[in-house]
């Protein structure tokens, strides 16, 4: 029987390494590639299609590319690998987003590794895997945030400037000011700031 060939993206060494020790013990699992952070897993499997990979293994916030953005990123390129979230947050705003990009497993770090496991072989035959505690918080409140004001306040998140957030979303600083009132207005918050932090705790960043 074949192996279900999977990559891995996570930024904690440590765990990446645990992950792909555990599963590789599996008969039926193969890691083929571990990557740091979403950027790194998103080039492997669109400039390998040869490998073809049934899964991409990823935790949420890495840096260059969040999971969110790479299970995005793989949905519009209508890629064949089935993304599974694996992260220690529990936010139903992540869970919406992930499940808005295609995503057919999300599950938390504390899970015992025969979950991960099962929801691997589930999510591979076709199936969805989603932690039951999630469930019912994750469709309460609905993630008011439009893409680009969600994009500008991660920026300002960030602790970059009006003019600084416009250099890198190629915009007008006016631009991006009305984006950024536009979010805090949405979110009842004083400033962008307290924009951001609101927005981050409910897992719309």
């Amino acid at each position: 029987m074949a192996k279900i060939r999977i990559v891995l993206a996570e930024d904690q060494t440590m765990l990446l390494n645990a992950l792909a020790t555990i599963l590789d013990l599996e008969d039926n699992l193969e890691v083929v590639k571990s990557c740091a952070n979403g950027k790194q897993a998103l080039d492997f499997v669109l400039t390998n299609p040869e490998q073809k990979i049934d899964i991409v293994l990823t935790d949420i916030e890495m840096p260059d590319m969040t999971g969110l953005e790479l299970a995005h990123e793989l949905h519009q390129q209508k890629s064949a690998s089935k993304v599974i979230i694996l992260t220690t947050f529990s936010r139903s705003g992540y869970l919406r987003r992930a499940m808005d990009s295609g995503v057919k497993g999300y599950l938390l770090k504390d899970s015992p590794s025969q979950d991960l496991i099962d929801a691997i072989v589930k999510v591979h035959q076709g199936g969805r895997a989603i932690a039951p505690e999630l469930m019912v918080d994750s469709w309460m409140e609905k993630d008011p945030l439009s893409e680009k004001e969600r994009h500008a306040l991660r920026l300002a998140k960030d602790g970059m400037s009006t003019e600084d957030i416009a250099a890198k979303l190629f915009l007008s600083a006016g631009t991006v000011r009305n984006y950024l009132s536009s979010a805090a207005n949405k979110l009842n918050a004083k400033n962008r700031v307290e924009a951001a932090r609101i927005a981050h705790q409910n897992g719309w960043l």
